[in-house]
């Protein structure tokens, strides 16, 4: 089985800055609707959020991370195309600045 593909929890992480005018109450709709998709989207099995808090400030401008777990690639794209999440994401891309989203599978290391 290639690392890409199948079983296996997959962790989506999205970086976000959202746009210097949207004040903070309407980011904190942003993240009730985001975090509520856990409920809607049946292959989402968690949702984590926060801010950043690193002193190295390597953080680019990116203010928000994002995590959702899955039990597969193949819930991702699942979530991805549920028309929850399209209509979610078509509100909360427009109110941020910057975004990046990786999709992994955690791997063990070996010793």
């Amino acid at each position: 089985m290639e690392a890409t593909k199948g079983g296996g929890v997959v962790k989506h992480i999205l970086l976000a800055k959202f746009k210097d005018e949207i004040p903070q109450d309407q980011i904190d709709q942003l993240i009730q609707g985001y975090a509520k998709l856990v409920h809607l989207i049946e292959p989402m099995k968690a949702f984590h959020w926060g801010r950043d808090v690193s002193i190295e400030n390597l953080h680019q401008d990116f203010t928000h991370v994002f995590e959702s777990t899955f039990e597969s690639v193949e819930g991702i794209a699942q979530y991805v195309s549920h028309p929850a999440h399209v209509e979610y994401a078509n509100i909360f891309l427009g109110a941020l600045d910057k975004v990046l989203v990786v999709d992994y599978k955690p791997m063990p290391v070996q010793l």
